[in-house]
């Protein structure tokens, strides 16, 4: 089969590779229709390229029909249509129980220390071949997929499998208060998706970015933004205090991670690591590296005494400076983590109707051939073009 496949740092092509087969009885093959370029797929492009080896196959937002299941996969049936949540999860140890999917017992990562096994995501998360490809084995398949209605077009259903939960759990873990305030950091999908998400339930959401196109799919939604790149001398945490009675948003949701703009010193660091070989890079990244937190930093700065913040971003670093004292003097609420997928489904189902409240059928920005992922790559990263959202059709 086809398949997007990592060749090395800021390097993926499409390539032929073996089909997958069932290996265990709780396998099922998809036959993927849509799968998309997650803002998550960019931190192995480059920052955490040390983990990747040649030939990985990407990807971990997948959907498509069922082809072959394996004689333990209970009501799951070929030709069911489903959506395939980015983490593996077997939905009965402790953790499955207690909706926290992205810690699964079962498929624990434990010589990385890490939670559950992700699709596509280097050997951090257990180096399961990804869903950007023409089929797409699912371990523990019984449980690790969402079942989808027949009739409207992939696009409504597309995002089940990562950003929407995400934006959705991002909000939650927001704890907006009613009548609050949340803003979001960052504009790019999951951002983009935060912000409809809240401002569905009710709250005001100002989101800041710095990349025009975003801006504008935010402000044609109805949504107030703030332009990073038209305030002058005023900083960020200043605008947005006054704009909410001098002490800030109620919460502040940072959709922008380890990648953030204005770390210049950091940002040297992660590049000067990606030029070590793997063997060396590697441990330096678990043990001593470092993220871009000028995003982290904002929403330290932007949110109000007693705040809560959110962090839907990822984050690899494991030094990371942070000011511990302003923290715990502002008395600061923070909560993160991967998205626990299947615990948001019955919340975001409703939404997915004919009226389309949030916007899925428009969402994508490019949807392109998988031969065209390369380029995709490139233009998402540097968010040219309009690349926003892109779609691969097999």
């Amino acid at each position: 089969m086809r398949a997007v496949t990592w060749q090395g740092k800021k390097d993926v092509s499409v390539e032929q590779v073996p089909d997958p087969v069932i290996e265990q009885p709780t396998d099922a093959i998809i036959r993927v229709t849509t799968t998309n370029i997650c803002g998550s797929d960019l931190h192995l492009y480059e920052p955490l390229a040390a983990f990747m080896d040649k030939g990985d196959v990407l990807g971990h937002e997948t959907m498509g029909i069922v082809e072959e299941v394996g004689s333990q996969c209970g009501d799951l049936r070929v030709g069911d249509r489903v959506s395939i949540p980015f983490q593996i999860s077997c939905g009965h140890c402790w953790m499955c129980e207690h909706e926290l999917y992205t810690q699964c017992e079962t498929t624990q990562v434990r010589d990385q220390g890490s939670g559950a096994a992700l699709f596509g995501f280097s050997k951090l998360y257990g180096q399961v071949p990804g869903g950007q490809a023409e089929f797409l084995r699912v371990p523990h398949a019984q449980f690790t997929h969402i079942k989808l209605p027949d009739g409207p077009a992939d696009d409504r259903f597309a995002y089940l499998s990562d950003i929407l939960p995400t934006a959705w759990q991002g909000v939650a873990y927001a704890d907006v208060p009613e009548g609050g305030t949340l803003v979001v950091l960052g504009l790019g999908p999951i951002g983009d998706f935060a912000c409809r998400i809240a401002q569905h339930l009710g709250h005001r959401v100002i989101g800041v970015d710095l990349v025009t196109d975003r801006l504008a799919r935010a402000t044609a939604r109805g949504i107030e933004v703030i332009d990073l790149t038209a305030l002058n001398d005023v900083s960020l945490g200043d605008a947005i205090r006054g704009m909410t009675d001098g002490r800030g948003p109620d919460s502040v949701l940072d959709a922008v991670g380890m990648e953030a703009h204005g770390s210049p010193v950091t940002t040297v660091v992660q590049k000067a690591a990606g030029l070590l070989p793997s063997s060396i890079a590697a441990p330096i990244m678990e043990h001593a590296g470092v993220d871009r937190l000028g995003a982290l930093h904002s929403a330290i700065d932007v949110v109000r005494r007693g705040g809560t913040i959110s962090l839907s971003g990822v984050y690899g670093g494991m030094a990371d400076p942070m000011p511990m004292m302003t923290m715990f003097d502002k008395q600061i609420q923070l909560r993160m983590g991967q998205c626990n997928v299947k615990r948001w489904i019955d919340d975001i189902m409703p939404l997915l109707g004919d009226d389309d409240p949030l916007g899925c059928d428009t969402f994508a920005t490019h949807r392109l051939p998988l031969e065209g992922a390369p380029d995709a790559y490139r233009a998402f990263q540097e968010k040219a073009d309009g690349h926003i959202k892109v779609q691969l059709k097999p």
